[in-house]
């Protein structure tokens, strides 16, 4: 592993003297390299999907690729290529009392690990973001895509192949050894952990290694007095049922009593559509059928067809909720009331906060970033959607004609 390691260490510093042009050159030759082995790729995934007996429909649906996703995902990487440089970009300059000249300009963080599950676009849509802002990439991806993602990694290495080196690798490594890797920071500069709670604290609490943190995604949405019930319907059920199994989705819904009644004899039957699995408050076992809510309930990410539903007597309710609850990640409100949605707006701490917008919109590609290494919900260096300029630091150019101190 140390000696995988040191070969991307030094393969990075031959991509940062490539041209911007070059390495987005080298992007759009992997997406191409991906179309070609279309079938390969596909035919690896029908395999990890047949070994993957044990997951729910929603997560199965997060690690399943068609022909359709596959091209979205190389266009996404064609996206990344096509957006500006931001490596060598004067961030500011100005004229120090000395007389020297003084410039920020943007330069790569060094060498960037991800240790992720599940989602095999991940592997491609990183590398072609480490890539773009020439840094290095080490990958652990989750054994539910292994085969997916050698697949990938195969295209990938074919389309560094007139390069001579290749600034991206792949580990298939154990639990032990990426405990290992942790330590390594001789090696890595920044490690971004991208899945499950458990997977986040685990890479948090073990680290030598600045942690870029992609904590879970606790989710909610607040549906105000002032809602107007068919945006508020539209909008809940695509943040809670669109993809489930994705960080954004919606896991609890926080109601004010005086809409109660109305918004979720409205939105019930369409939960009921989907198969979602209820868990209330009392207040909102009244109004429709449900499970008690508990305070696990409250705290648990579900990555699944479940909610909680708490009916909150004001938006105050409802912001010390999503306080207590919320994990800095993406919160919403649906409202028509200006003043309302300016509150929350402002008193609500998360990495993405929406009025009258679904939860699912927080994501590098919505953002016009082509992909994300992931969704920061650190307040240090980078957050919410990570692209591009996430993955750079800076250095000081100065100027100087003689000057002495």
């Amino acid at each position: 592993m140390k000696k995988i390691l040191n070969s991307v260490k030094i393969a990075q510093k031959e991509l940062a003297k490539l041209s911007a042009n070059e390495r987005n050159e080298l992007i759009f030759r992997i997406a191409s390299k991906v179309r070609e082995n279309c079938a390969k790729i596909l035919a690896a995934n029908a395999a990890d999907l047949a070994n993957a007996s044990d997951l729910s429909s929603a997560m199965k649906d997060r690690l399943k690729l068609d022909e359709a996703r596959l091209n979205g995902i190389c266009a996404g990487l064609e996206s990344i290529a096509g957006q500006k440089e931001v490596i060598g970009e004067i961030k500011k300059g100005w004229v120090a009392k000395s007389g020297i000249k003084i410039n920020q300009i943007a330069v790569p963080i060094g060498v960037i690990a991800a240790i992720y599950e599940a989602r095999p676009n991940v592997t491609l849509e990183i590398a072609a973001l480490a890539i773009k802002s020439a840094n290095g990439c080490v990958l652990k991806g989750g054994k539910e895509a292994r085969l997916t993602n050698l697949a990938f990694m195969e295209a990938l290495n074919s389309a560094f192949l007139p390069l001579g080196f290749c600034s991206v690798a792949f580990l298939d490594i154990s639990r032990d050894e990426v405990l290992e890797l942790l330590g390594m920071s001789e090696f890595i500069d920044m490690i971004v952990p991208r899945g499950g709670e458990n997977l986040v604290r685990f890479v948090s609490e073990n680290s030598r290694i600045p942690v870029l943190k992609h904590d879970k995604g606790l989710c909610h949405i607040y549906i105000d007095k002032a809602m107007e019930l068919q945006k508020a319907l539209n909008i809940a059920i695509n943040a809670k049922c669109s993809r489930p199994a994705v960080c954004n989705a919606a896991e609890t819904f926080l109601v004010h009593e005086s809409v109660a009644s109305k918004f979720l004899s409205a939105v019930y039957p369409l939960l009921k559509e989907y198969n979602v699995e209820i868990f209330g408050c009392p207040k909102t076992a009244k109004i429709i059928e449900c499970k008690s809510a508990s305070e696990q309930n409250y705290d648990t990410e579900y990555d699944d067809f479940k909610l909680n539903i708490k009916v909150v007597a004001s938006i105050d309710e409802a912001l010390a909720h999503i306080a207590r609850y919320g994990s800095g990640h993406s919160e919403a409100i649906i409202s028509e009331d200006y003043s309302a949605c300016q509150r929350f707006l402002s008193e609500v701490d998360a990495s993405c906060v929406f009025a009258n917008a679904s939860t699912r919109f927080n994501d590098g590609g919505e953002f016009g970033f082509g992909a994300e290494v992931g969704i920061s919900t650190n307040r240090l260096h980078a957050r919410g959607p990570v692209g591009v300029e996430g993955l750079t630091s800076y250095k000081y150019i100065i100027y100087g004609n003689g000057e002495v101190r």
